[in-house]
């Protein structure tokens, strides 16, 4: 997939052979800082509102100073698309650590972040979306602030690589059998007409496509409930699903042996799919699920 050349940095735009970093930095030694990874259809961004905000959470929550004013972040990121010329599918990848300094454990007096954020295209995983996933379980051995979306991400890859190396497409991540989220992704089990999340509390992150799948389960008067539940849950469930910015809403078919229902995407998961392509202000020639796409 193509990275386009021009990078947004905490003081201009570089290109990609320009951009180097000392190798003291805080980021590469300590996972000392903070990312989003923002959707972008057709060109347009989609939810940048609620990842900027969240952006700006984690970085209040490790006492990171972001190197843009809110609203001159926006700026530099239009300015991103525009200087690359994007028009397709894509994402952006946003990075800020506390900085650069010598290396010792507690902060440096006196330092400025460095922040780089660069496109790359991604198209939609149309195949996936149309007929699902399987995925495996996993031990959640992360921290306990996975509401902060930081830089230390070793439990999420060793989960993620379990789950590639027994050809499945993620890791539902669990402790103790209760259900936390997935290694990239939130989680959600269905039963008979409700969908079930485990709460937003600290030990999981607080998707962007999360919150919306909320409010499209508002929209369409289907149940959302904020309730943990367990791995001998999915034996009963009538619809897992998985969402994020890179996934969507990902119809989940198997869970290890498991097959989940009768083995194919749910009712609730197509609603809520069609919901998100709405959402996104795709067009109706891009469209999966749309009534004209169903036919």
């Amino acid at each position: 997939m193509t990275i386009y050349n021009h990078i947004l940095t905490q003081d201009d735009f570089v290109g990609q052979d320009e951009l180097s970093y000392p190798f003291e930095e805080r980021g590469l030694q300590f996972g000392d800082g903070i990312y989003e990874v923002i959707r972008i259809y057709g060109g347009r961004y989609y939810l940048i509102n609620e990842h900027v905000e969240r952006l700006y959470r984690s970085a209040a929550a490790i006492k990171i100073q972001v190197p843009y004013k809110k609203e001159d972040l926006y700026a530099k990121l239009d300015e991103l698309l525009e200087k690359n010329q994007v028009t397709g599918d894509a994402k952006v990848y946003l990075q800020i650590t506390r900085g650069s300094a010598p290396r010792d454990h507690a902060f440096p007096d006196e330092i400025e972040a460095n922040l780089y954020a660069y496109v790359k295209d991604l198209p939609r995983p149309e195949e996936k979306l149309k007929n699902g996933v399987t995925t495996i379980t996993h031990d959640d051995v992360r921290w306990d602030w996975c509401y902060i979306k930081s830089l230390n991400l070793l439990g999420n890859v060793l989960a993620k690589q379990a789950a590639k190396e027994k050809d499945s497409y993620e890791a539902i991540l669990h402790k103790d059998g209760e259900v936390t989220e997935c290694s990239s992704s939130n989680a959600y089990l269905v039963k008979d007409g409700k969908v079930y999340t485990h709460p937003a509390k600290k030990n999981i992150l607080h998707g962007c496509v999360r919150m919306r799948v909320e409010a499209f389960c508002q929209q369409e008067n289907i149940e959302f409930i904020e309730e943990t539940f367990s791995l001998e849950d999915l034996q009963d469930a009538d619809e897992v699903f998985l969402s994020s910015s890179t996934s969507e809403v990902m119809p989940i078919l198997k869970v290890d042996e498991l097959i989940i229902a009768d083995g194919k995407p749910g009712p609730v998961t197509r609603t809520l799919q069609k919901c998100y392509e709405q959402d996104a202000g795709l067009p109706e020639e891009a469209c999966l699920f749309s009534t004209a796409a169903a036919e």
